[in-house]
């Protein structure tokens, strides 16, 4: 048997050294450096899916743009103490919350839809726009890897819920033949691969030119959806055209394929990278001006809209707000804070300004919208060790103090 040779560890070498020599070996020894990480660290090439070899990335960020900003836990790390870690945790189950009154927000439209399955009223679903539906699902996709990225696991379940729900309507409307089904087929594709891309991305079993593929993949789509929906909303007052949509896909494709053949700069390869972030969120705040605006052409459409539903999403966007704040994200705190106010607030106030709803539930939602807004500010500002809320205000949108 060969023999085999362990080299002692360095604190047992050196007890066979002389005193002098013991203390040569020391003051020369070069000390180690650790250094924190917020994330964990990505696993070796031999152990990851598709493993292919990573061409290397700049090192380069931009606060509230970049869509795989370093982790903003690290804002005024020294400052961490027993109450940031308690807000840390607290408002990391505040997000995950948000699970519940969004599955409530859309359980009783899949119940009310396999009712009229069962019953062949299929004609039913034709009020459901399908077009809609999936701009919805590709808005919960590119926040899903926007916040794989970041490792947010809570906002992580929040973006999946919303997949699976929404593709669950879209299966109905599948079924009562109100969606085509080659769309149906490719949408079913793009929401199994996404969703398996993204987990195993988070688990950092993922190469990072498969991921990029599939960032590439939900920038064009998002863009090129984006100006389509916002031109949509206003016809007929405008004429009905694709042309939007096209001119927004070909300057996606153009953006994204000089990024990734170097032919723009560092702030133009950041603004690529966070326009699918960018667009997904701006997909989920174009949601209430285009409610308004039908809420202004139709005002007796507003009695069909259910008031227990515009505060569920109130709740559940608002229950995300502290997270992002804390965070400092500002980029989801800008999506949750809008459609917290606009889409479910503002929805309550039209209601409450036609007699819909009773003055007493409307003043109930305007104090609790006012009191939580204000807590997470305030709270936030002391976990950070702040003189002001308006501090931690001014870290959101420019980032941290050294």
């Amino acid at each position: 048997m060969a023999n085999t040779f362990y080299a002692s560890p360095p604190h047992l070498q050196i007890q066979h050294l002389s005193q002098h020599q013991q203390h040569k070996y020391l003051t020369s020894s070069p000390r180690p450096h650790y250094k924190l990480t917020s994330s964990p660290r990505p696993l070796p090439t031999q152990y990851r899916l598709f493993a292919f070899p990573q061409p290397s990335r700049p090192n380069f960020t931009l606060n509230a743009l970049h869509s795989d900003p370093p982790h903003q836990r690290s804002v005024n790390f020294g400052r961490r103490n027993e109450r940031y870690e308690q807000w840390d945790s607290l408002t990391s189950k505040l997000s995950g919350a948000a699970n519940f009154p969004f599955l409530l927000l859309q359980m009783p439209q899949i119940l009310l839809n396999a009712r009229n399955l069962l019953s062949a009223n299929n004609t039913a679903l034709f009020a459901i726009p399908w077009l809609g539906m999936l701009t919805s699902l590709l808005g919960n996709l590119s926040l899903l890897s926007y916040f794989a990225k970041k490792r947010e696991k809570e906002a992580m379940l929040v973006q999946t819920l919303g997949v699976l729900s929404t593709y669950v309507v879209i299966l109905q409307l599948a079924l009562a033949q109100s969606m085509p089904f080659p769309y149906f087929f490719a949408t079913s594709l793009v929401v199994v691969f996404g969703l398996f891309l993204n987990f195993i991305n988070y688990y950092g079993l993922l190469n990072a030119q498969i991921w990029r593929f599939w960032e590439d993949f939900i920038t064009i789509g998002g863009l090129s959806v984006l100006p389509q929906i916002m031109w949509s909303t206003f016809v007929p007052y405008l004429p009905n055209s694709i042309l939007p949509g096209a001119l927004s896909f070909l300057i996606a494709v153009l953006a994204v394929t000089m990024a990734r053949s170097g032919k723009l700069s560092e702030k133009g390869v950041q603004f690529v990278g966070g326009i699918s972030g960018w667009t997904a969120t701006l997909l989920f705040m174009w949601m209430p001006v285009s409610q308004m605006w039908t809420n202004f052409l139709n005002p007796e459409n507003m009695k069909g809209l259910s008031a227990f539903s515009m505060l569920l999403a109130m709740l559940g966007n608002g229950l995300m707000l502290p997270r992002a704040l804390f965070i400092r994200d500002f980029m989801w705190f800008t999506g949750s804070t809008w459609a917290t106010i606009f889409y479910g607030y503002g929805n309550l106030a039209c209601l409450f300004l036609l007699n819909i709803i009773s003055k007493e539930f409307f003043l109930a939602a305007t104090v609790g919208l006012v009191s939580w807004i204000g807590m997470a500010f305030w709270r936030d500002s002391v976990v950070h060790g702040h003189s002001s809320p308006l501090v931690s205000l001014g870290d959101l949108v420019f980032g941290s103090r050294k």
